[in-house]
């Protein structure tokens, strides 16, 4: 069976709707929430200097590994071992504020909704210091085995899940 790990991540209340006070995440059940620092490389921005905008989807991808790995399984272990695959159907991004060269940002990942065939990540990018939110996003995936053909997420898998998007 497979148990959430907490390595000092965050484990804040889920989202209700749109509310929202600060930057935070708000709510009242507790949901998994991870946090992945990422400092602005040279080769992410524009001529202008400011981060190109297919960036975010790359590092919402490392915000979502990092959350799995936070739930105390790897992508890579879902793949090789239990033939389950999460391919992203939708993605989606409001840009609110520039990110440029060599900033520190935090990519909170978390879960939105989990069914046996789907999973809803949602994103938050933010100054590493918390005072400004810089994009918020969302995947959606479907669950495939290795031929892409759809199939049921695995019952250890979704319990995680359910637990950690607050949804028991």
């Amino acid at each position: 069976m497979i148990e959430p790990k907490h390595s000092g991540k965050t484990s804040v209340p889920a989202r209700p709707g749109r509310a929202r006070h600060g930057c935070g995440v708000t709510a009242s059940r507790q949901q998994v929430v991870n946090e992945a620092r990422i400092r602005v490389r040279y080769a992410e921005t524009d001529q202008m200097g400011v981060v190109y905008h297919s960036n975010h989807f790359i590092w919402f991808e490392v915000g979502r590994v990092e959350l799995l790995r936070q739930l105390g399984f790897s992508y890579k272990t879902m793949e090789t071992r239990d033939d389950c695959f999460i391919a992203v159907v939708d993605a989606r991004c409001r840009y609110r504020a520039p990110v440029h060269y060599d900033d520190e940002v935090v990519v909170r990942t978390y879960l939105k909704h989990v069914r046996e065939k789907m999973i809803h990540f949602g994103y938050e990018l933010l100054r590493a210091d918390g005072t400004q939110l810089l994009a918020e996003g969302e995947t959606t995936h479907i669950v495939a085995n290795a031929h892409m053909k759809p199939r049921a997420l695995p019952e250890k898998y979704l319990k995680v899940f359910r637990a950690a998007a607050g949804r028991p």
